[in-house]
């Protein structure tokens, strides 16, 4: 009798287990594989897990590296996992299609938006899929510069609100524009010979400090800065947008000509901490996101501060911004239980805590001022930053996104990067020419998929 007590009991404990929505939540695409953010998703799953019967959620944390083929593989074997993320505009372009309208689940459980801005809501209702996302964790960039050569230079800083003009060295004042930031950027900008960029006997060859880099970031964020755009118009063909074959020029003269932006070669030497420009303490002004601050300058020594980015050629100041969300899979199976994940994950508390170890600042408006405020106390208590340039840089995010989608997204990249190469290798490069070329293959591509 009591053996077959037990059977029941193990049989009733058996139909509980089989009772619950098993959700795969995939994590590689963007932030959240490094070992030290895992224990706080871990405590996410376990509370979820203990918050409820229904659902089992499952965590599934793939190395950035390898994240995206494992992904492919998975979809390609029938096998995707429910709920991805976090994921950028970039890694959702790499998988067009993959991510399922929520707005059935939203308007179903009447999911209150109100506290999101619309224009960052829209970012993700893509054209032909729907509204694949909610905003999550937001990164705005803007110019972090290093106050301590500033004041080594006797340069005043660059101005920290949009609109607010520059103050030169000389007591002029003039627009804060790109013209500005070179004119700034030739004088913090020496040669071992203590000769700055903007005297003739300045040896571009021998540079020891730069004025201006852009950190970790690709051919497409290097150009957002002179206005936004795209490589692909709304026929789907290639484009070279007029304000970005110019900034291509200029950033060709700038690394080659002038020298005050460091090229490949610098760029990747120990000297410039193979490529972590701001933290080599000899760059005055970095193109940052707020995931650098979150996750490199705890211990960079110099003095330093936030700015505003200047007006673009476009005429208008553009700071491109990284979003991260989490998407649903079209092809999972249960939709509505991976939504109420996504609703919990959403939730205030959790959206901090997740936005926090990811970096970013949490999508919803009512949490954005005090989590700036808490991540400056507790990232950098000793330091006097404007963090109010954070969240200012908001109101001037690239629409289009330099991480836009493409066709044949991935093939597309490796053309571009291709190019972003030989731009930062070779002196004596052709820009009209290989912009040229560059378009013609991007035809060829996107013809290719048609």
């Amino acid at each position: 009798m009591r053996r077959f007590a037990i059977l029941l009991l193990a049989l009733a404990f058996a139909g509980a287990a089989a009772a619950q929505t098993q959700i795969r939540w995939y994590v590689g695409l963007g932030a959240g594989s490094d070992v030290g953010v895992i224990p706080v998703q871990e405590e996410f799953v376990a509370n979820f897990n203990a918050s409820q019967d229904d659902i089992e959620l499952i965590l599934e944390i793939v190395d950035n590296d390898q994240a995206y083929d494992v992904l492919a593989t998975q979809i390609a074997a029938g096998n995707p996992p429910d709920i991805v993320g976090p994921v950028g505009i970039r890694g959702r372009n790499a998988f067009p299609g993959i991510f399922a309208d929520l707005t059935p689940y939203i308007e179903a459980t009447d999911y209150d938006l109100s506290d999101f801005d619309p224009a960052l809501v829209d970012v993700y209702n893509v054209e032909g899929e729907g509204q694949i996302g909610i905003p999550f964790a937001v990164f705005p960039s803007y110019i972090t510069y290093n106050k301590t050569l500033f004041d080594e230079a006797g340069l005043p800083y660059p101005p920290h609100a949009y609109g607010e003009p520059y103050t030169t060295w000389e007591g002029e004042t003039v627009d804060w524009d790109l013209a500005a930031m070179r004119d700034v950027g030739m004088l913090l900008t020496v040669d071992a010979n203590g000769f700055d960029a903007a005297m003739p006997e300045f040896d571009n060859n021998n540079v020891v400090q730069w004025g201006f880099g852009e950190q970790w970031t690709d051919l497409r964020g290097r150009l957002a800065k002179f206005g936004a755009g795209t490589f692909v118009d709304e026929n789907g063909d290639a484009i070279i947008p007029a304000h970005w074959a110019q900034g291509v020029q200029w950033l060709h003269d700038a690394m080659w000509v002038d020298g005050w932006i460091p090229n490949a070669p610098y760029s990747g030497s120990d000297f410039l901490a193979a490529g972590d420009l701001l933290a080599s303490g000899n760059v005055g002004m970095v193109h940052t996101h707020l995931w650098y601050q979150g996750c490199c300058m705890a211990g960079f020594e110099d003095e330093w501060d936030l700015a505003a980015m200047p007006t673009g050629l476009t005429g208008v100041p553009v700071a491109k911004l990284h979003g991260d969300t989490f998407g649903i899979t079209s092809a999972s199976p249960n939709k509505e239980a991976a939504f109420e994940v996504l609703v919990a994950m959403f939730e205030p508390e959790n959206m901090v805590t997740l936005s926090e170890i990811y970096g970013g600042m949490p999508a919803r408006e009512s949490l954005a001022g005090s989590y700036i405020a808490s991540f400056g106390e507790n990232n950098f208590p000793d330091r006097d930053v404007d963090w109010s340039v954070v969240t200012a840089s908001l109101g001037y995010a690239d629409s289009p996104s330099h991480e836009g989608p493409l066709p044949a997204f991935r093939d597309a990249e490796q053309l571009y990067i291709a190019f972003d190469q030989r731009l930062n290798n070779e002196a004596d490069l052709d820009v009209g020419s290989e912009l040229a070329l560059l378009q013609a293959e991007l035809q060829l591509l996107f013809d290719s998929v048609r």
